[in-house]
């Protein structure tokens, strides 16, 4: 299998015949091999019936993933790549806002050397103030803290290659971090305009409180692709600052104890000092014991500190 599209659904029962026959149409022009997995995630309105009249339809080119419950989208995304078998995935959102006729595009981009290529809505029909506003602060803010420079990080039309999506696992809302998990791992990204149409059925799935949610888990990434093979650096770090600015609060107590008297105890400095100086030194031995269990988990596990793109070998031929 060559291509697959994996598409989450929850409740979109009058989009999904819509949706499968504008895949279809676009499939059909497609060079490759293809699969459409259709992950329901728990849906109550009937879509899983209808996902099931689609695979009776075409059992060989439609899968469809029923989970047992309403798990969130990056785990019916991550259902959906644990079941797909194609050698480049397209991941498609099932609302029809997404338009299927903009897949070829972005796997002629993927034929060019990239890894992955991401949608971005650049003319987002959606509502401004509580959703493309945040979206757009979310996408700088992404794009600031994690070094991988997106326009639009919440479109879920992407297409991968297999290979990158491999060595992490989703959870929270970090499905729409994918793309830097691949960059950590060394993927050649690029990203292209895609069609963005209004929602013609059923109702947006989610609103403001996913801001809190991207946030925490964008710390979480943070900490992940920069420390979490050297904890050190951070914990570490961070009690040399504290027990810094210890050092120098209670030097200044000392200086000020000798040239004006003034008593060490009695000042609020001197408490807060020598808090500085206990958090710090806790923050070190964090990060020694961070240390000793990221060994172990990479040890345990015979998990390598890098990825290899491809080996050559003089004489011999190329090994991916």
């Amino acid at each position: 299998m060559k291509l697959s599209i994996v598409i989450p659904v929850y409740n979109e029962v009058e989009n999904l015949p819509l949706l499968n026959d504008a895949l279809y149409q676009a499939l059909d022009a497609v060079d490759k091999t293809w699969e459409i997995v259709y992950v329901d995630d728990g849906s109550v309105d009937g879509s899983v019936n209808v996902l099931s009249g689609l695979a009776a339809k075409d059992p060989e080119r439609v899968t469809v993933v029923e989970l047992r419950r309403n798990f969130g989208q990056t785990a019916a995304i991550a259902a959906g790549i644990d079941h797909a078998e194609g050698e480049i995935v397209v991941l498609l959102d099932a609302d029809l806002q997404n338009d299927p006729a903009d897949i070829p595009m972005l796997l002629a981009k993927l034929d060019e050397g990239y890894d992955v290529v991401s949608g971005w809505r650049k003319s987002r029909q959606d509502t401004f103030i509580t959703r493309t506003l945040p979206s757009h602060m979310a996408n700088w803010l992404i794009s600031v803290v994690t070094g991988v420079h997106l326009h639009d990080y919440g479109c879920t039309l992407k297409a991968y290659r297999r290979d990158v999506l491999s060595g992490f696992r989703l959870y929270g809302e970090m499905h729409r971090f994918i793309p830097v998990y691949a960059h950590a791992f060394g993927a050649r990204i690029t990203e292209l305009p895609v069609h963005h149409h209004p929602r013609k059925y059923g109702k947006a799935k989610y609103g403001l409180e996913r801001t809190v949610k991207v946030l925490l888990d964008l710390l979480t990434v943070k900490y992940l692709l920069s420390y979490s093979n050297k904890p050190i650096y951070l914990f570490g770090g961070t009690g040399f600052v504290l027990m810094a600015g210890s050092a120098i609060l209670l030097l200044y107590l000392f200086v000020r104890r000798i040239l004006e008297g003034i008593a060490v105890l009695g000042s609020p400095l001197f408490q807060i000092g020598i808090m500085l100086a206990i958090l710090g030194f806790q923050s070190v031995l964090m990060g020694l014991i961070a240390e000793m269990l990221t060994r172990t988990y990479h040890e345990a596990q015979a998990k390598p500190t890098y990825t290899v793109r491809r080996v050559i070998r003089s004489g011999s031929k190329e090994k991916k």
